[in-house]
């Protein structure tokens, strides 16, 4: 019986420890917990210190996009936790190309770029 009694405790102890790293659904969930606070003001800080955005006067007629906060537990390799991070995106699908933007990039790499710049670094 003892034995079933520490599994009992154990089934207990990794149920709690997997509910209270779980990802918020929401701002107001996400401001209850200490370790999402500070991810949400480090994501903040860093927005501020990259310049990432400007106020301006929204012009006649126009609507701001949106935004909303996701959240990220990141693992390392055995499964414990690395860290929270949090993320303000633009809610993009209220965006119109040619309204909202005019051009997108994302940074991509080919392998062969990688490998020869590697080669010129003597890697």
């Amino acid at each position: 019986m003892p034995h079933l009694f520490q599994l009992f405790l154990n089934l207990s102890s990794l149920l709690i420890s997997i509910s209270s790293n779980k990802e918020p659904t929401s701002y107001r969930e996400a401001t209850s917990y200490p370790k999402w606070k500070v991810a949400i003001d480090l994501e903040l800080a860093a927005l501020e210190s990259n310049h990432t955005w400007e106020l301006v006067v929204l012009p006649p007629g126009k609507k701001a996009i949106g935004c909303r906060w996701v959240y990220k537990i990141k693992k390392i390799s055995d499964g414990t936790v690395d860290k929270f991070k949090a993320r303000l995106v633009a809610k993009s699908y209220t965006q119109q190309q040619g309204v909202n933007y005019h051009d997108t990039f994302s940074p991509t790499a080919k392998i062969v770029t990688v490998r020869h710049g590697a080669e010129e670094d003597g890697g």
